[in-house]
C-alpha cells in the first residue's frame, strides 16, 4: 500500500487528475454557493413572516456552502467492483440513485465514489463529492480485506496545507498485497494540533464508525479512555443524525452539553467544519441557571448531599406538602342562583389529581376546571343549557379562584428551596427517612437568605430549583443531547440533563478514570439510572489513537488506584522518546526547569501545553510574563505566533496539546480533596499530550510512577 507524491501535471499522471477533480469540485462547489447567493424569494413567499424564514434557511445553506481553504473537499475514494444499487447510492446527490448507478459524473467513471465533508454536485446534478455520511460511504471506514463489501480499491489522499500532495492505494480483493498501515491514515492522526478540535472524518475507525451510524432512536453510552477519540465520536454521531433525520431533529432540536466553557470553544468547530451549524452549545450550569444568578460556592461534602438523587425525593414531597384537603364547600353566585358544591366532592377532585401523579403546575390550573365541570352538572340538572363559555366564566369566578388558592395554592420553585435550605423544620418535615439529621445539617445555610434575589445560589442549587421546576411544569425535551465528560456529573444532574431529552435519544461519552468530582458516578448502569436511560447501550473504546504509547502507559499505571478494573488504552502510536521525567533539587529550582521545558517544547512544531495545580497557575504566570513569553488561556485559539497555553489542571480534560509540559504532580494530587479524586485528576494531566510529555517536578512523585531512571 505504497503513497504516492508527484509532481508531473500530465493528464496520465494519476495524482494530476486527481488534483484536476479537486479543482473542478471546488469549482462546483462555489457555483452551488453562488445559486443559493442568486435565489430571488420575492415571488414566491406569501407574506414578511415567511420571506423572513426562507431567507434565513437560505442563509445558512449559503454558510453550510462555504469551502474551508485548508480543509481537504475530499480525503478517501471508493471504487466498486459492480454498479451500487439505488438503496446504497441513496443520498450520494439530489437525485443520486441514477448519476451514481449510471453514470461517473464528474469525469468519475461508474462506480467510483469521492468521499468528503460535504456533498458536492455539477450544474448537471451529478456527483462530484459524495458526504461521508451517505450509505455509499460507509464501505471507506469499514471494509477490509475479510470483508471488502464490494470495493476493489479504497484511495486515501494527504494534503499539505490544503493542496492535494499524494496518494494512498488498497486493493481490497488483491490476495498478492500484503495488508499494511496506512501511512497517510497515522500521518493524518499525528498532524500537530493548531487552533481549535478537528474533526476525524477522514480517520474514523471501524469501530468508531459503528457507533456514530447507530440510530437515533437509541441512547449510546461511550467509554472511552484518553485518546480513543470519544468526543470526536460523539460530535460525528449528531452530524450523522442530522443527515439521516434533518427533519425530525429540525424540529425537536439538538444540544451538545460539555464539562466548562473552555472546553466547548475548543470544540465549536468540528461541526461546522462538517457543514452542521444548527446545533446548540451548553455547560450543565447554563441549562439549569435561567432566572438566578449563581455567586455561590458548596463545600464538598454539602455539594455531594445536594447532588444525591434522594433530593428529588425530598423536592417532591415538599412541592406537594403545599396541597390542602378541602373542608368548606365552594358556593358560586351566577345572577341570582347559587351552586354549591360539598366539601367531599372538592376532596375527590384533589385525592384523584394527587393519585394521577401529574406536574404540581398542570393540576394547580386543571382542578378550577374541575369544579367548574362539577357547577355545570348542577346548572344542566336544573334545565339550563350551559356552553363552555360559561365553565370558563365559572373557572375564573372569584369563589373558585380563592378555593384553587387555599387547596393547591402556586408554587415558586426558587422559594421552595430557599425554604428547604433556610428553614430546619420544613427541611427535616421532608427529608425524613431519606437524609439524617448530619445531611440535613450539612446542605442547611448557616446564614439564610432574605429573598431569591439576594441567596448566593451554589450550582447544585441552581439543579434543586431546576428539578423543582420540572415538578412544577414539565421541561422542554430535545430530540437528541450530547452529553460529554459525563463521569463528573452527580446524580441530580444526570436528572437535569435527562429531562431534556425524555422524548429523545443521547450520546453519552465519558471516562470513569477520570471522574474528578467527589461525586462523580462509580458505573455507567447508576449513570444511566439517573438519566433516565437504563436500556442504554454501553460500548467500550479501547484503542487509543492520540496519545502516544510510552504516556498511556505511564500515566496507566494510576489505573488499579484510581478505576480497577478498568481497562487500560492500547495506543496504536509508538513515539520512541516522547515521555521524559525530570526531578529538580528543589522548589527554587522548580519554575526555570518548567520555563526550559517550554521553550524546548516551542522549537517543535505545534501547541503546547502548559498544566499545573490551579494554585500554581499565578506563580507560573508570572514566571512566564518575567521571561518575556507570552501564553494562552484555555479555549483560546493557537495560532502560529502563539501556541502557549498556560493550562489549570481542572479546566485540562478534555484538551489536547501536541507536547505537554506537567508542572509538579504532587501540587496537582494536593490541590484536590481526597488523594483518589487528585490521582484521577493526574491521570487526566498525564493524558493530554499528542507527541510529547515532560514532567518536571521537585518534590516525590507517586509511587505508581517512579521507575528507574525518573
Amino acid at each position: 500500500m505504497p503513497a504516492h507524491e508527484h509532481e508531473s501535471d500530465t493528464t496520465t499522471d494519476p495524482l494530476a487528475r486527481e488534483r484536476a477533480h479537486l479543482s473542478a469540485s471546488r469549482a462546483a462547489l462555489r457555483a452551488m454557493r453562488e445559486d443559493a447567493q442568486a435565489l430571488d424569494i420575492r415571488d414566491v413567499t406569501a407574506n414578511w413572516v415567511n420571506a423572513a424564514v426562507l431567507q434565513s434557511q437560505i442563509d445558512e445553506r449559503i454558510k453550510s456552502l462555504a469551502d474551508l481553504a485548508h480543509t481537504p473537499l475530499f480525503f478517501g475514494r471508493l471504487d466498486y467492483l459492480h454498479r451500487v444499487g439505488a438503496e446504497q447510492a441513496e443520498g450520494a446527490s439530489e437525485g443520486a440513485a441514477r448519476s451514481a448507478s449510471d453514470k461517473g459524473g464528474g469525469g468519475r467513471r461508474e462506480g467510483q465514489f469521492y468521499i468528503g465533508r460535504r456533498h458536492v454536485h455539477d450544474a448537471d446534478g451529478d456527483p462530484m463529492v459524495i458526504d461521508w455520511r451517505a450509505p455509499v460511504s460507509q464501505p471507506f471506514y469499514r471494509a477490509s480485506r475479510k470483508d471488502p463489501q464490494d470495493v476493489g480499491q479504497r484511495r486515501r489522499f494527504g494534503y499539505t496545507g490544503g493542496e492535494l500532495t499524494a496518494y494512498e492505494d488498497e486493493h481490497l480483493t488483491d490476495p498478492a498485497e500484503a495488508e499494511q498501515t496506512s501511512k497517510l491514515l497515522q500521518a493524518e492522526i499525528e498532524r500537530p494540533r493548531v487552533g481549535p478540535m478537528r474533526d476525524i472524518v477522514a480517520t474514523i475507525q471501524p469501530e468508531q464508525d459503528e457507533i456514530v451510524r447507530s440510530e437515533l432512536g437509541g441512547t449510546v453510552c461511550v467509554q472511552g479512555g484518553p485518546g480513543t477519540g470519544k468526543t470526536a465520536v460523539g460530535l460525528h454521531r449528531v452530524a450523522y443524525l442530522l443527515y439521516a433525520h434533518r427533519e425530525r431533529l429540525a424540529r425537536t432540536g439538538t444540544l451538545v452539553i460539555g464539562p466548562n466553557r473552555s472546553f466547548l470553544q475548543y470544540i465549536e468547530q468540528v461541526l461546522p467544519a462538517l457543514g452542521e451549524l444548527a446545533v446548540k452549545q451548553a455547560t450543565v450550569d447554563d441549562l439549569v441557571t435561567a432566572g438566578i444568578e449563581v455567586r455561590g460556592t458548596d463545600a464538598a461534602d454539602a455539594a455531594v448531599v445536594k447532588g444525591d438523587a434522594r433530593m428529588a425525593e425530598v423536592l417532591r414531597r415538599a412541592i406537594r406538602s403545599h396541597v390542602t384537603l378541602p373542608t368548606e364547600p365552594v358556593v358560586v353566585v351566577r345572577g341570582s342562583r347559587r351552586w354549591r358544591v360539598p366539601a367531599y366532592e372538592l376532596e375527590e377532585m384533589v385525592t384523584e389529581l394527587l393519585a394521577r401523579d401529574m406536574r404540581y403546575g398542570a393540576a394547580h390550573e386543571a382542578l378550577p376546571q374541575r369544579i367548574a365541570h362539577a357547577v355545570l352538572v348542577r346548572m344542566e340538572e336544573a334545565g339550563e343549557a350551559p356552553d363552555d363559555r360559561v365553565q370558563n366564566a365559572v373557572a375564573r369566578n372569584p369563589a373558585v379562584k380563592a378555593a384553587v388558592k387555599a387547596i393547591w395554592p402556586a408554587v415558586d420553585p426558587a422559594k421552595l428551596v430557599l425554604r428547604l435550605l433556610s428553614d430546619a423544620d420544613f427541611l427535616a418535615a421532608h427529608a425524613e427517612g431519606l437524609l439524617s439529621a448530619d445531611e440535613q445539617k450539612t446542605i442547611l445555610w448557616t446564614k439564610p437568605a432574605r429573598s431569591v434575589k439576594s441567596a448566593k445560589w451554589s450550582a447544585a442549587d441552581a439543579v434543586l430549583i431546576d428539578e423543582a421546576s420540572d415538578l412544577v411544569a414539565r421541561t422542554h425535551s430535545l430530540g437528541h443531547v450530547v452529553l460529554d465528560e459525563a463521569q463528573d456529573l452527580s446524580p441530580m444532574q444526570y436528572r437535569a440533563v435527562g429531562r431534556r431529552c425524555t422524548t429523545g435519544s443521547a450520546t453519552v461519552l465519558g471516562d470513569l478514570a477520570q471522574g474528578t468530582t467527589p461525586w462523580s458516578t462509580e458505573s455507567w448502569a447508576q449513570a444511566l439510572h439517573h438519566l433516565g436511560k437504563p436500556g442504554a447501550v454501553v460500548e467500550e473504546l479501547t484503542a487509543g489513537f492520540r496519545v502516544p504509547r510510552e504516556v498511556i502507559a505511564y500515566a496507566s499505571r494510576l489505573l488499579p488506584v484510581i478505576s480497577p478494573g478498568l481497562a487500560a488504552v492500547e495506543s496504536v502510536r509508538e513515539s520512541p522518546g516522547s515521555l521524559e521525567v525530570r526531578g529538580v533539587a528543589g522548589p527554587a529550582e522548580l519554575d526555570a526547569a518548567v520555563l526550559a521545558a517550554c521553550e524546548e517544547s516551542l522549537e517543535r512544531e505545534g501547541s503546547i501545553g502548559l498544566i499545573a495545580a490551579d494554585a500554581r497557575i499565578p506563580v507560573l504566570a508570572r514566571a512566564l510574563a518575567a521571561a518575556g513569553r507570552a501564553y494562552l488561556s484555555p479555549g483560546e485559539e493557537t495560532t502560529a505566533e502563539s501556541r502557549l497555553t498556560l493550562v489549570p489542571a481542572s479546566l485540562a480534560k478534555g484538551l489536547e496539546y501536541d507536547y505537554v509540559v506537567l508542572d509538579e504532580p504532587a501540587a496537582v494530587i494536593d490541590g484536590e480533596p481526597d488523594e483518589r479524586t487528585g490521582l484521577r485528576r493526574l491521570y487526566v494531566a498525564l493524558t493530554r499530550a499528542v507527541s510529547g510529555l515532560t514532567v518536571v517536578h521537585a518534590a516525590e512523585l507517586p509511587d505508581e510512577l517512579v521507575f528507574s531512571g525518573a
